[in-house]
């Protein structure tokens, strides 16, 4: 697993990468609310905006971490957003995306660096 400084994690199987939010986050955030996705089929360039959580205490925007298409998207997240608090790191991750470029995950942190940056 990879993560990034803006605290989602990135699992690659292939070159279909899995991404959600950190337990870290999925705390900060508070009781989750809301989950907007984006639809499958969606070309993003890394960096876009293209998830929102709105928690009890605020929104936020999770951006694509990598070039590529979303093939999949977690719809079990618009009936029961709580998911996200509950196993953010498992069954709540929020899409899927075909990399076109999964050098682009090398600039992303391995789990010690990440713990060290939350400490």
């Amino acid at each position: 697993m990879k993560f990034t400084e803006e605290h989602e994690w990135l699992r690659a199987d292939g070159d279909i990468v899995t991404v959600g939010i950190t337990e870290h986050a999925a705390t900060a955030l508070g009781d989750v609310v809301f989950v907007e996705l984006p639809e499958a089929g969606t070309q993003v360039a890394k960096d876009d905006d293209i998830v929102v959580i709105e928690s009890v205490k605020a929104a936020s925007d999770i951006m694509a971490p990598l070039d590529g298409e979303i093939v999949e998207v977690n719809d079990a997240l618009a009936d029961n957003p709580g998911m996200v608090n509950d196993d953010p790191m498992g069954e709540a991750w929020f899409f899927k995306i075909k990399a076109t470029d999964l050098a682009q995950m090398e600039e992303y942190m391995d789990e010690d660096a990440y713990k060290e940056m939350i400490d």
